[in-house]
């Protein structure tokens, strides 16, 4: 078999798979914080985990929503992550009760950074590469590491050739 560009190994994510995927993580959560009154808030990592954050928010009827921002990539290239926005860490604390979500994992070095500020906190994740599979407490799917995720928000609709030609 002839090598394949890194977006041919592809795994195509519409929105309502993101949605039902999201709504499997939040039931997946449910009744699973550290007290008896559930989560207490839903940090989203910016900005991939902000869809899937206001779908178990929502789920889980959380009312406190914040954010933090980690920039390590620029287009599908992976830098050193480094956090630009930060939550209301007075409000967090340590993490206690607070749910991070975001839409992947894949090396893990966005979460070490995450954790380092908030090492008390459930990490969640809608996909999980195994690279990083060890920074998240839970996740819905495990896609390969050398499997490249197109999101909904970072695809349009338009004629793809066929895998194996038209002769």
């Amino acid at each position: 078999m002839q090598d394949r560009l890194p977006h041919e190994k592809g795994f195509h994510v519409s929105w309502d798979q993101l949605h039902r995927d999201a709504r499997a993580l939040a039931w997946r959560l449910d009744g699973h914080g550290p007290d008896p009154e559930g989560w207490r808030a839903v940090v989203a990592i910016t900005r991939g985990g902000m869809a899937p954050a206001m779908i178990v928010a929502r789920e889980l009827d959380i009312r406190t929503v914040d954010t933090i921002s980690v920039k390590s990539y620029n287009h599908q290239t992976q830098s050193e992550p480094r956090v630009i926005k930060f939550p209301d860490m007075e409000l967090m604390g340590k993490g206690r009760g607070v749910l991070i979500v975001d839409d992947l994992v894949d090396t893990g070095r966005t979460l070490e950074v995450v954790r380092a500020h908030l090492p008390e906190a459930h990490v969640a994740t809608v996909y999980a590469k195994p690279q990083g599979r060890n920074q998240v407490d839970s996740y819905i799917t495990e896609v390969s590491q050398d499997t490249w995720i197109f999101f909904p928000w970072d695809m349009a609709l338009q004629y793809v050739q066929p895998y194996r030609g038209t002769d």
